[in-house]
């Protein structure tokens, strides 16, 4: 096996597509990874009956780092047995509590630290005898300490600024959010710090993202605001993630879903899959000019070559041809 090792997760829809092209760059810029695909979602349902095979798990666990394509597919969103369920176990399992979500263009340059393993999207959730159906959101200090650190850290070697999206006048858990990371904000006096609750931040973002350095946010709010962001910053299309830990590696994935309306059509967009090598090359892999090689031919392709989501008429394949091309050049 090569020193170094990725796993690649295809996905479901568009994933496979964007993933080939992922691939591509990623033998091209950095020869030596190996790369090891495994089948996660949709995909993983219809040939084990579990949306996280346990050869998967076992295969990311030993991995470098993991870089997964979109997942979902319509034939499941009413299913017992879901795509999106093996995406949350294994971002649990790989113990990955902070998402970067960074978006930048024409003046905006964020990054959103999203915490990734708590809060209403794994708390107490079912239906009572008499219909009323409940989620609930739960939160402890540490898991809010942990991921606050870790956006203090970004925030230290970007512009020293740091927003902490709450709603705090109404939730019990945003007040607790609140009062941690003022504590965690006492060891990092060099980073600027101010408080906004959720409803003003989606407008702030709308109107004047151009204030904001890195938000950090809990994990329904950070995948809110994330989209929003992105949406700002030229689409869904374009936005990479990390999900890292306190281990090395981490979970890399383009923001944007599995579009099955287009799956198969040619037309989807790699940018986004494409950053997300470059994320992981960065941040995993410890190679940032391979990384910033990869984001530079990204970005002249956008102008380029771009693809009919970004008002332009390149396929998937003729858009990552021309990152390729910059690439060898």
């Amino acid at each position: 096996m090569p020193e170094v090792h990725v796993v690649l997760l295809p996905g479901d829809g568009v994933g496979p597509e964007v993933a080939h092209e992922a691939r591509l760059a990623l033998q091209l810029i950095a020869p030596d990874v190996g790369i090891e695909e495994r089948l996660l979602g949709a995909a993983a349902i219809r040939a084990t009956g579990t949306p996280l095979p346990d050869e998967t798990l076992e295969a990311c666990r030993r991995a470098d780092a993991v870089l997964k394509a979109p997942i979902g597919d319509p034939e499941f969103d009413a299913a017992d047995v879901r795509p999106e369920q093996g995406v949350f176990l294994l971002r649990s399992e790989l113990g990955v509590y902070a998402n970067l979500r960074p978006s930048s263009l024409d003046g905006v340059d964020l990054v959103i630290v999203r915490e990734l393993l708590g809060g209403i999207y794994y708390g107490a959730r079912g239906v009572r005898e008499d219909g009323t159906v409940f989620d609930t959101c739960e939160y402890r200090p540490d898991e809010v300490e942990r991921v606050a650190r870790r956006a203090f850290e970004l925030a230290g070697r970007r512009r020293r600024k740091l927003t902490s999206i709450d709603k705090a006048n109404v939730l019990e858990t945003s007040r607790m959010w609140r009062r941690v990371v003022r504590e965690v904000s006492a060891g990092y006096p060099d980073v600027e710090m101010d408080e906004m609750l959720v409803d003003n931040a989606a407008m702030q973002l709308a109107s004047a993202a151009d204030q904001f350095d890195v938000v950090l946010a809990d994990n329904m709010f950070g995948d809110i605001l994330s989209d929003l962001a992105a949406a700002v910053t030229g689409g869904l299309g374009l936005a990479p993630s990390a999900s890292l830990g306190d281990r090395p590696g981490g979970l890399f994935e383009p923001v944007h879903g599995s579009a099955p309306d287009i799956a198969g059509r040619g037309c989807a967009n790699p940018a986004a899959m494409l950053r997300t090598v470059a994320l992981m090359l960065d941040l995993a892999l410890d190679r940032p000019a391979e990384a910033r090689a990869l984001e530079r031919a990204v970005d002249g392709s956008i102008a380029s070559s771009p693809t009919p989501d970004i008002g332009g008429r390149a396929s998937t394949t003729e858009f990552a041809d021309a990152v390729l091309g910059a690439l060898a050049a």
